[in-house]
């Protein structure tokens, strides 16, 4: 139960349904006991998405506020379309560590990356020549073939690092799932960087990168924002080119 008034309340915030300023528990209807509800506020407040005061009560942050790298809070993202600006964010947050991460795997990637990295590609490439294609399965190989790059760089921080990146892509991923074509667009993209890491050539592998990043990004900002009015948090954000 108190899972569940978690996850019932954060998806909504998140999604724009119980907007900022907007005061817990009543707008949300929840059927619990108080002292379960009172709980979930704490885990909720612990997330940056709620802030309980004296007499105004537990009201909804605004989105600056949120812990957007929380492993819920990225979860809620990607249910539908995220928010535009969350999603040129993301596209930055790309742009900042992945064709660096690409340059320094064609430098110190051994034999058994650049099969991992093989493997990963003809897992996407196989996904989706299936009828109908998995796009389920081909966001697991693409996940893999991108962890295994950072892996690739031997550095334990720039992996740990990674392990947020993860979950960014995640969203990315599921947001670039609602661009027709795009998945099969971006195997070209993908073997490109598998070419440049096998052969070593950094600065090709860091082109390759950042072609992909972008391409990702003005596609998937041009996608339709749909279900609940978006949030907006200020000045909108320029999208990544």
């Amino acid at each position: 139960m108190h899972g569940r008034i978690v996850h019932t309340i954060g998806r909504r915030i998140v999604s724009g349904e119980i907007r900022p300023g907007e005061q817990l528990p009543t707008p949300a209807h929840v059927k619990a006991s108080r002292g379960v509800v009172r709980e979930a506020i704490k885990v909720l407040a612990a997330k940056g998405l709620v802030v309980s005061r004296p007499r105004t009560g537990t009201r909804v942050r605004s989105p600056e506020a949120w812990n957007l790298l929380d492993p819920d809070v990225m979860a809620w993202q990607q249910e539908g379309v995220p928010r535009g600006a969350f999603l040129g964010q993301l596209t930055e947050v790309r742009l900042l560590i992945e064709p660096a991460a690409a340059e320094l795997a064609a430098r110190r990637a051994g034999p058994e990356e650049r099969v991992s990295l093989q493997v990963a590609f003809r897992d996407m490439r196989e996904a989706l020549d299936r009828s109908p294609p998995d796009h389920e399965g081909y966001n697991e190989a693409d996940l893999r073939f991108h962890r295994t790059i950072v892996q690739a760089c031997r550095n334990d921080i720039l992996e740990q690092l990674g392990a947020i990146v993860n979950r960014t892509l995640l969203v990315a991923f599921n947001a670039a799932l609602r661009v027709p074509g795009l998945p099969r667009s971006s195997l070209s993209r993908h073997q490109a960087i598998l070419d440049a890491i096998w052969r070593r050539q950094p600065n090709r592998a860091r082109e390759a990168m950042c072609r992909l990043v972008q391409n990702t990004g003005r596609a998937i900002a041009k996608l339709p924002r749909t279900g609940a009015a978006p949030v907006t948090s200020g000045p909108r954000r320029r999208r990544v080119r």
